[in-house]
């Protein structure tokens, strides 16, 4: 018998005996006096034990049996489910084993049994939160986690994008390490599956963002010093997006946390769909995408979305791809990568005028295209580059063979002491000296 149902005892006895109104009872206990009949004619009539629940020591009509703690205690120690965290472990249960219990109700159970989950929850540094954008499409993150993503499996990067209003997945894919095409892939999936976003929120990855980007001074842009985009860059001004860089991982952590649920997630999701490849993967991620959403996604404030319509003339496959400027050779053709390559029209090499500039476009969809004037050619690639003809020069004479003197030419003799020369006369002796030899001449 816990306090409260002493408290209860005690003034019904006090009503009993007349030592208390009904009145001044309902006040003490909180009940009203309709209550504080029915427990001095309980006490009066069953005693003491009329204070205590009728339920107590009794199991609970929707008490999980023993047989389905169990059930539910050895399907979480089995191999499939051992990395599952306890939240994706219950929907899987609900998914996959068809046992509806709640989430609380799981905990407990394994809790009991001393299973740890192994998503921790440690205490964090709290940062402000930055405000959701109020249209989809407004604002979309991007960013790459490399993990260990099949379990057993090799490092690989997952490539991904999030809506910052409504925290839908946009687009995910795997390649081994964080690249430029995959980031291409990733955009290219944002504007076929919704359209064209106002802004991509980004970190400053140097596929983004040049190294020299903020390091030019005042008298730099001054005169008129600008630093180049990158492929990435160009491809978002081509497209009218505005690139937004974070200087930190808290700026944009949404997709943080996204990679931090789907790290919990998609290596037994993986497991269980028997994925044993990256490639495999990709291909399960955009079933897994829409699945996803569905459960965590919220509404924006505003339901009007703010993706723009791609224009049909618009080829996409020219924009997300690597662009390099060329020049053309003598020879009709650029070199790229020590090849040599030829523009084609309808299937005939295109005669263009020596020095000509052309854009070249770099790709895995389309291979190597080249832009001239504004329009778009195939190119070829030449087996081997042609030699450059190299006029024949006029016979020359042999050059003469240098004059060595001998080690005892005199040339060879400026080391050697000479002696001097001293002359006793004086200037007026030697004067009339040569005046007479003068006169003898004459």
């Amino acid at each position: 018998m816990n306090q409260e149902q002493r408290n209860r005892l005690h003034i019904a006895r006090c009503l009993i005996e007349g030592k208390m109104l009904i009145s001044e009872a309902a006040a003490v206990l909180g009940l009203s006096e309709r209550q504080v009949i029915r427990l001095k004619k309980g006490v009066m009539k069953e005693g003491d034990a009329f204070v205590i629940h009728k339920n107590r020591g009794r199991k609970p009509k929707h008490a999980v049996a023993d047989e389905q703690k169990q059930t539910i205690v050895k399907l979480k120690n089995s191999s499939d489910y051992q990395e599952a965290n306890f939240a994706h472990f219950q929907e899987l249960l609900e998914k996959r084993e068809g046992i509806f219990l709640s989430y609380p109700s799981v905990y407990r159970i394994l809790t009991s049994e001393g299973i740890k989950s192994p998503k921790k929850h440690t205490r964090r540094k709290a940062h402000r939160r930055r405000k959701r954008k109020e249209q989809e499409g407004m604002m979309v993150l991007i960013d790459a986690s490399p993990y260990e993503w099949i379990i057993g499996g090799e490092r690989v990067a997952l490539h991904g994008a999030v809506d910052d209003a409504t925290g839908k997945i946009l687009a995910l894919f795997f390649t081994k390490n964080e690249c430029l095409e995959a980031y291409f892939e990733v955009l290219r999936q944002i504007i076929t599956n919704n359209g064209v976003p106002l802004s991509i929120y980004a970190d400053r990855h140097t596929i983004f963002l040049s190294p020299k980007y903020d390091k030019l001074t005042i008298e730099d842009e001054l005169a008129g010093k600008k630093v180049n985009d990158t492929q990435f860059g160009r491809a978002l001004k081509e497209l009218g997006i505005k690139l937004i860089s974070a200087r930190t991982p808290q700026a944009k952590g949404r997709i943080e946390r996204l990679w931090e649920t789907l790290q919990s997630r998609l290596p037994v999701e993986f497991k269980l769909a028997k994925i044993d490849s990256h490639q495999d993967a990709n291909a399960f991620l955009q079933k897994f995408i829409g699945i996803f959403n569905q459960k965590f996604a919220v509404l924006p404030e505003n339901s009007e979305p703010a993706y723009r319509k791609l224009p049909e003339s618009v080829n996409l496959d020219y924009i997300l791809c690597v662009k390099e400027n060329r020049t053309i050779d003598n020879g009709s053709g650029f070199s790229l990568d020590k090849e040599y390559y030829q523009i084609v029209k309808k299937d005939k090499i295109m005669p263009l005028v020596p020095k000509a500039k052309v854009t070249v476009l770099i790709s895995s969809k389309i291979g190597i295209m080249a832009e001239y004037n504004g329009s778009i050619y195939e190119t070829v690639k030449l087996p081997e580059r042609p030699k450059k003809t190299v006029p024949v020069k006029a016979a020359s004479h042999p050059k003469l063979r240098a004059y060595k003197p001998s080690p005892d030419h005199y040339w060879r003799q400026s080391n050697l002491k000479t002696s001097k020369t001293f002359f006793e006369e004086s200037e007026r002796e030697i004067i009339e000296a040569l005046y007479s030899s003068r006169l003898a001449w004459r």
